[in-house]
């Protein structure tokens, strides 16, 4: 493993995590981060796959409460993303050649728990995109013992466009040549959505403390941003929700959250696969957008709680 940085915004009091680079099988360089408990009291370990845009930094509020709960957390930033390798000249635009190369990152964060011995049992956080790749890690044996989601991207809310519409659009960008380009309305332009984006009228978070976060980072940390995503983005990203939609739900004991004000992602997408999950609840958050962990303290403390039991069970 290989040293990385991991940055930090100047009032923050937080230990900062310890992040390190590694390499997966098709040569493309991962940045891990990793928070560690006094590993006396340690009741297991997090295995935390972050949403399309983001990075470690941004959960590192998420991982103090669970180390301070007795759980180590090891993050990912998925290739295309964070500090992990770029995939294409123009770094701003979210792609991935083929979505299952994701799995490829989800091996590396597992090889890399196992080289720090992380305790077990382990457990799966995973929010929205790493929702749709937890679930495709899980169908191929991810060793947790229960998964927990916030707003996994089990479907994508397309609103007026029709889904094959969507898909052919896709489809034609890449026979073009245009497949790595940013799709219009994939979220944020050149800088990020929330650089791009007015408080008011954003679709993650009430919250203004967290939304002025997410700001002061995306200013502060430009080279961890992306953009919108790219049209092979897209058109992956919608066929593997697709076959993702067919599959057996694993046998893990399963939590997945849901806000009533839920407009990235699919809420029928995720009704369906938590009715058709043994072992799984729904947790339905009045009030909240897409990002319930940066939502305000109340619906934050619901979602916590509730995970806290879910890995908690027996």
């Amino acid at each position: 493993m290989e040293q990385a940085p991991f940055h930090q915004l100047p009032d923050d009091p937080r230990a900062p995590a310890r992040a390190f680079y590694v390499r997966a099988e098709d040569g493309v360089r991962l940045r891990l981060a990793f928070w560690q408990t006094d590993r006396i009291a340690c009741r297991g370990s997090v295995l935390l796959f972050p949403g399309r845009t983001e990075y470690v930094e941004k959960y590192a509020p998420i991982a103090s409460l669970l180390v301070e709960h007795g759980y180590d957390v090891l993050a990912v930033d998925w290739r295309g993303q964070g500090l992990s390798d770029r995939l294409q000249r123009d770094p701003r635009p979210g792609h991935i050649g083929e979505f299952s190369d994701y799995q490829q990152d989800v091996i590396e964060t597992v090889v890399a728990a196992g080289e720090l011995d992380l305790p077990r049992p382990w457990h799966l956080l995973a929010h929205s995109m790493g929702g749709c790749i937890g679930l495709a890690a899980l169908e191929a044996g991810l060793p947790v013992r229960t998964a927990v989601f916030s707003a996994p991207m089990w479907g994508i809310n397309l609103r007026r466009m029709q889904h094959g519409v969507a898909l052919g659009i896709a489809y034609l960008a890449g026979r073009v040549g245009r497949g790595g380009f940013a799709a219009p309305g994939s979220g944020g332009g050149d800088t990020t959505y929330v650089l791009d984006e007015s408080f008011s009228a954003n679709l993650l978070t009430q919250d203004p403390d967290e939304w002025a976060r997410m700001v002061r980072e995306a200013a502060h940390w430009p080279d961890l941003t992306i953009g919108g995503a790219s049209f092979d983005w897209v058109g992956k990203a919608l066929n593997e929700c697709v076959r993702l939609s067919r599959i057996p739900s694993p046998p893990q004991p399963m939590l997945v959250s849901l806000g009533s004000e839920e407009k990235v992602v699919s809420p029928g997408a995720i009704r369906d696969r938590a009715a058709r999950w043994p072992g799984g609840h729904l947790l339905e958050v009045a009030g909240a957008r897409h990002e319930v962990m940066m939502e305000t303290p109340d619906l934050r403390a619901r979602f916590f709680d509730a995970m806290l039991a879910r890995f908690e069970e027996d």
